[in-house]
């Protein structure tokens, strides 16, 4: 496992999530499986454990740079929707992926990746990669009312921050959730529905496919939004579907969280991800517990 001084290192690097994707291929016992091995710190973590977005977006990662190995006339393609299974969490270091070609075409590719730490699966995540949208979309509903960047009263993740106390995410990029939306930060109920602004660290936006994965970790940037009922506490995911639509450009990301229904066991949570030009970007659906504070 990686030192404490290997963590404390990779916090202080200018490209903190670009550490995330660097992956060190292992020896494999199969041809048909590619093995990797990656560091995950603890910025990328809420409370102790690893954030779920950063765990399905290296896990594309891992799962994209198999399949660019065994066909490198795939070099074109992205992992454009990814169906993750969580069946533990882990805990900031080393992990490995486990990546299975399923599939191998023009227009779609699969394949399954396994997150594993010490010689157990974490997280269970089927991939599908294809092609990205790379033009102007034909319909796109508009969200004029958010602005493109964090007004002066957006709360902060920073560290030592009442967010960023939990959120370590604040340590590694620039993360602020919207007041005005967030009643539970004034101690007030409201309608289950969050919205934050997120932006890589320079040195990890210079890079399109760092980029293009960041914002698929951003898909699953928000607190649970039962927390706007008086709901606190760990939500633990059951499962979750995210969707890469296109690369984003350049500037902030807009993460817009809401809900069709909570219950009194489980609730559905969706975030959509705008770039600075409000285009889609990302999306995600997840099906989580209901915290029991």
């Amino acid at each position: 496992m990686t030192t404490e001084l290997g963590l404390e290192q990779a916090s202080a690097t200018d490209a903190p999530f670009s550490r995330v994707l660097a992956l060190t291929e292992l020896l494999s016992t199969s041809q048909d499986t590619g093995r990797y091995l990656g560091i995950i710190d603890r910025v990328w973590t809420i409370g102790k454990k690893v954030h779920g977005g950063t765990m399905v977006a290296a896990t594309a990662a891992a799962g994209l740079k198999w399949l660019r190995t065994t066909d490198p006339a795939l070099a074109g393609m992205a992992p454009i929707a990814a169906s993750s299974d969580f069946l533990g969490a882990p805990d900031p270091g080393e992990v490995e992926y486990q990546v299975h070609i399923r599939k191998v075409g023009r227009q779609i590719c699969l394949a399954d990746v396994n997150l594993v730490q010490n010689d157990r699966t974490l997280v269970r995540t089927a991939l599908t990669f294809g092609h990205l949208d790379d033009t102007a979309p034909r319909y796109a509903r508009e969200y004029d009312d958010m602005p493109i960047a964090p007004p002066a009263d957006a709360v902060g993740y920073e560290p030592g921050s009442a967010m960023g106390k939990i959120v370590h995410v604040g340590e590694a990029a620039d993360l602020y959730i919207d007041r005005k939306w967030a009643r539970f930060l004034d101690r007030e109920q409201g309608e289950p529905r969050l919205r934050l602004w997120i932006r890589p660290r320079a040195a990890d936006a210079q890079d399109p496919e760092v980029a293009m994965h960041f914002a698929m970790m951003s898909a699953d940037m928000s607190p649970p939004v039962p927390a706007n009922l008086g709901l606190f506490g760990w939500a633990p995911t059951v499962q979750m579907t995210t969707y890469l639509r296109r690369k984003p450009a350049p500037g902030w990301l807009r993460v817009i969280a809401t809900t069709h229904e909570i219950g009194n066991r489980m609730f559905d949570e969706d975030h959509l991800v705008l770039d600075a030009t409000g285009a889609v970007v990302a999306q995600s659906r997840q099906l989580a517990l209901i915290p029991q504070g």
